[in-house]
């Protein structure tokens, strides 16, 4: 169990979280959201010692702790061997082999050999294989070296190294930022199975729902818990929202009943005694504010006018680089009003084909015509990387457009959450949301008729995609996005392109049908391997009873079934009894901000008496159901 008693940490002298209190047993799967800047990386780096509270302590048990890396990697090692290297137990294992070797040293070679199996290295190189090629590594990449690699696959090494070493915590900041659609879905499935307790910061609402069993949200310098992802998370906070504006409401007409009769007895001698009574009740109301929503920025999409149709023609169209063709007899047509996403693994050809759609890239071969009157807004996947430091976010349009009234361009930007001083400080040390919330900026004021949007949010936090998401399905024009954001995706397009094996073409289907697509071409790859492996060596494994192993998974079921129904009834009874005594304190507080309660001196004893039982109880009974969540999950990781 993690515990963080009365936590409170700062940065730049500015608290991110103040007086924190929460649990965190062991094998849960925690999300942890809120907006940039609120402190989420700042906690975890608390968690592994590298920043230091301002008070308040962590209580861990001793474990295995892996955090992944923000920096890109380099060097002229093989990229496997790289993710290899992570584990320094299997590589001290392995320098304590060749020192006995190398003394010839009996003993020390047994204890070597104990090591080593003690350290997994008889099946590590498989299972960095494993890592790499769930992650999008072909075994041609695997053989590079790290610094032949681009940034993103860089980046996708340090991952399968926090993946590769042996963990009892995992803790994964943005784990998602540099992955396709492909790699997320292995990866989901690689986190279900993973025993250990995981925290994670991501902006992928997607992601964070199938992965998540509890969220920590940052909401008004304090950490609030709720069960499930994302959505779950939303969901609970709205209810919980209006549940505080009501008593927000309740209490305010209770502070002007009891002001008014402070205002008209208080000169009364009679009604002095009734009026102090009044006033220490007031004293006592501890102001309920409403919990704020955090919203990122209102975009407005700009309504495109009139629009040439087809926007955009393409026959028979090669895409690529004078080196190497990506795509070949690319055929396709994009009308005013379509709304096409792009599907495919990295390294496929989406970015290429974009960028020879949008001009970025001449055609190798066959036809790409624009309309003659087209105007495309287009939003490249580094296209942050091209402002310069020491610009302002004004002076940056003003550069763009110099005659315009700045005043205009304040109210452009204002949109985009540049308003004010935000408009005139320099670009070099906003956040890369901040970046992109910019370039945006600049791409819509030309009232594109095609919008263009290359990975849109890889930098964006999750309610600044919520606020994109939601000026994408207003937006008039066409849209051609690119996005491993599945709920962005879903919400935005309504055809897709498959950029797969030197082709694009229509996707029969929609966005689950894709991922089934890919779930069923990775089960034919294993399958494949397994069959090339058999044929290598046909002698390799005894044979299987398919019906008998049909017979004995489902006899696997049925214990699984009857080992998980008593564990069931537990849970739900504590979650039963859990709203019983939420619903009992909430009526003791209500009962004790009443001053009437008071003129029995015994009653208020009582219901702090029964307060302070009920609040013992429910600690207990949550302990109870998180041990309880724990066998369950337990159980089931063992029955897949």
């Amino acid at each position: 169990m993690i515990r963080l008693r009365r936590v409170s940490f700062s940065r730049g002298g500015r608290m991110l979280v103040e007086n924190a209190d929460v649990s965190i047993a062991p094998g849960e799967r925690i999300a942890l959201i809120g907006p940039n800047g609120c402190g989420k990386s700042t906690l975890l780096g608390a968690l592994v010692g590298e920043v230091s509270l301002d008070s308040g302590d962590i209580d861990a048990p001793a474990m295995r702790v892996v955090r992944l890396e923000q920096h890109v990697p380099g060097g002229d090692t093989p990229a496997w061997r790289f993710v290899e290297a992570a584990d320094e137990t299997l590589q001290a294992a392995r320098r304590q082999l060749l020192a006995a070797q190398a003394a010839d040293d009996g003993m020390a070679l047994a204890h070597a050999h104990e090591a080593l199996e003690m350290a997994g290295d008889a099946g590590a190189h498989a299972r960095v294989k494993e890592l790499l090629a769930g992650l999008g590594f072909s075994e041609l990449a695997a053989e590079q070296p790290v610094d032949s690699l681009s940034g993103g696959w860089r980046m996708r090494l340090n991952l399968a190294r926090a993946l590769f070493v042996p963990s009892d915590l995992l803790l994964l900041d943005e784990p998602t930022n540099h992955l396709d659609l492909d790699a997320i879905v292995w990866f989901e499935r690689w986190l279900t199975r993973y025993p250990g307790t995981v925290i994670a910061v991501s902006h992928d609402r997607d992601f964070l729902d199938r992965i998540a069993q509890a969220t920590l949200s940052f909401e008004n310098k304090s950490l609030i818990r709720y069960a499930g992802g994302y959505s779950a998370c939303e969901l609970q906070r709205a209810q919980r929202q209006a549940q505080q504006q009501r008593q927000q409401a309740d209490q305010q007409a209770r502070v002007a009943h009891l002001s008014a009769f402070i205002d008209r007895f208080r000169a009364q001698a009679t009604k002095a005694r009734q009026v102090q009574s009044r006033i220490k009740a007031l004293e006592k109301l501890a102001e309920i504010a409403p919990i704020r929503m955090e919203r990122g920025a209102t975009f407005t999409l700009p309504d495109p006018g009139d629009s040439p149709d087809p926007l955009i023609l393409a026959r028979d169209l090669d895409c690529g680089y004078e080196t190497a063709t990506i795509l070949r007899k690319v055929s396709l047509t994009i009308e005013r009003g379509a709304r096409i996403g792009l599907l495919g693994r990295n390294g496929a050809g989406k970015s290429t084909l974009v960028r020879t759609l949008v001009g970025a890239l001449p055609a190798l071969a066959g036809e790409c015509r624009p309309a003659r009157s087209l105007r495309i807004g287009y939003f490249a996947q580094h296209g942050v990387d091209d402002l310069r430091d020491d610009d302002s976010p004004l002076s940056f349009f003003q550069r763009e457009s110099p005659q315009s009234r700045e005043s205009a361009l304040r109210d452009e930007l204002g949109r985009f959450g540049f308003s004010g001083e935000d408009a005139t400080r320099p670009i070099g040390p906003m956040s890369g949301g901040e970046k992109a919330r910019l370039v945006l900026a600049s791409i819509v004021r030309t009232r594109p008729h095609l919008l263009v949007l290359d990975e849109p949010t890889n930098h964006l936090d999750a309610a600044t995609r919520d606020a994109l998401t939601d000026a994408l399905a207003d937006f008039a024009g066409a849209l051609l996005l690119v996005s491993h954001d599945r709920y962005l995706l879903r919400s935005s397009v309504d055809r897709f392109l498959l950029v797969h094996d030197g082709r694009a073409d229509e996707f029969d289907g929609d966005l689950d049908d894709y991922l089934a697509w890919l779930q069923k071409g990775a089960a034919a790859e294993r399958a494949g391997a397994s069959a090339a492996a058999a044929l290598a060596d046909p002698d390799s494994g005894p044979r299987v009873d398919r019906k008998e192993e049909r017979r004995l998974a489902a006899q696997r079921r049925q214990q699984m079934h009857e080992q998980l129904r008593p564990l069931e009834r537990q849970l739900s009874a504590a979650e039963q009894r859990l709203q019983s005594i939420d619903g009992r304190l909430r009526a003791i507080e209500q009962e004790l901000s009443d001053p009437q309660v008071y003129r029995d001196a015994q009653r208020p004893v009582a219901l702090g008496r029964e307060r302070a039982a009920l609040t013992q109880e429910k600690e207990t009974l949550e302990l109870q159901w998180l041990e309880w969540a724990d066998q369950r999950e337990q159980l089931q990781r063992e029955s897949a």
